[in-house]
């Protein structure tokens, strides 16, 4: 296979030109991140923020350019707006080490964030410190539990590098759009779906700079016909990276669910999650502790594989609920990867009601109040 480089992909994107200045992109510095690894290119065009909605025939023009170039596999483009004053560079974004300070008294707060999605009451964010500990698959049992109360639900996959509802919800397809501009989310099981995986192959890796995927998040909840919602289940990626940052400040999140399992290494990391949503102002609804425990299927013994009530006893020592724990089981695991979750292949197992309960505590939180219609926290740099 020939070996793409990006001298080859900036001089197909040379033939690509902007509308509305009569000049290619690479000239005119749109192009920004570009990524070339084992023929998967990625890359961001950047625009004034005003222009963004006309452009999307522009970003499919590049697209379609460097599809040409021998031995690209896959392209990924995203449209990205850049601050005002020509300067092409994303505004900064705080480290794991840097807490948001306050604004110094006397000196008024420079809110520049928006609400993104106006027609959502609640938006939830389930996190976890580490991968591993079974956060996606506990993310769509909680959103198929919710639905199954009555509730309106949505489901967005955060996981840029690593999407799994696609799977998992048995979707295969893609998003289609009337307008050009907005994408219908797919549906199953009643749920509104949105993920990168239904964009990209699923065996073609993401290679997005941090502002990359900043940009997609916002795209995935600002252009998504989402609709109406009682509730949008958010489903992180592990960590405490951009894609949390992004969440954090630029969303109005009714609260986070830490996900952990019961060992003390999945705890330490699942504490740094939790601290990274405090600093943040995000409310932590509380913990759940996933594969809690196992029963032998044959024998029905018990076995503490990890250990068993270290979340518990964390959420008791930190200062927030424990909102419920789930065994290790291979319905679970089994269920989800046929795309057929266990709540809704098996709704009144032991299983499927320990999701329904969590589902209830957390309803209970966020439903009462008007949390959905919070303002996203303000973010000062001194």
């Amino acid at each position: 296979m020939a070996r793409v480089t990006e001298e080859q992909i900036l001089a197909v994107l040379k033939a690509v030109e902007d509308p509305d200045k009569g000049q290619d992109i690479v000239s005119l510095g749109m192009v920004s991140g570009l990524v070339v690894k084992d023929g998967n290119v990625g890359f961001a065009i950047e625009v004034d923020p005003q222009r963004g909605p006309q452009l999307e025939p522009l970003r499919q023009a590049a697209e379609k350019a460097v599809d040409t170039v021998p031995g690209v596999l896959s392209v990924t483009v995203v449209l990205t707006a850049h601050r005002s004053g020509g300067q092409n560079q994303p505004p900064p974004q705080p480290t794991a080490q840097q807490a948001p300070a306050a604004a110094p008294q006397g000196r008024p707060a420079q809110n520049t964030q928006k609400t993104l999605v106006p027609g959502i009451k609640s938006i939830i964010a389930v996190a976890s410190g580490k991968g591993g500990v079974g956060k996606s698959t506990t993310a769509i049992n909680l959103a198929l539990a919710l639905k199954a109360s009555g509730l309106t639900v949505g489901m967005l996959d955060a996981d840029i590098y690593g999407p799994s509802l696609p799977r998992m919800m048995g979707i295969s397809g893609r998003p289609t759009t009337e307008d050009g501009k907005t994408l219908k989310p797919l549906e199953r099981f009643g749920i509104k779906c949105m993920s990168i995986g239904f964009l990209v192959p699923e065996d073609s890796p993401t290679i997005w700079r941090g502002p990359m995927v900043m940009s997609a998040l916002e795209q995935m909840l600002r252009d998504v016909l989402w609709g109406e919602l009682d509730v949008l289940v958010v489903d992180m990626p592990p960590g405490t990276g951009d894609a949390q940052l992004t969440m954090s400040q630029r969303v109005p999140l009714a609260g986070a669910i830490i996900v952990s399992t019961p060992q003390d290494i999945a705890l330490l990391d699942a504490r740094k999650g939790l601290n990274m949503f405090r600093k943040v102002d995000v409310p932590v609804l509380g913990i759940i502790e996933n594969m809690s425990y196992f029963l032998c299927p044959s024998c029905g013994e018990r076995s503490d594989i990890f250990g068993h009530g270290g979340a518990r006893d964390e959420a008791e020592r930190i200062g927030v609920d424990f909102l419920g724990e789930v065994p290790l089981h291979m319905d679970i695991r089994e269920t989800s990867d046929a795309g057929n979750p266990i709540v809704v292949s098996a709704p009144d197992s032991a299983h499927s009601v320990a999701y329904k309960a969590i589902a209830a505590k957390v309803w209970s939180k966020i439903g009462s109040g008007d949390t959905g219609s919070r303002a996203a926290p303000n973010i000062v740099f001194n």
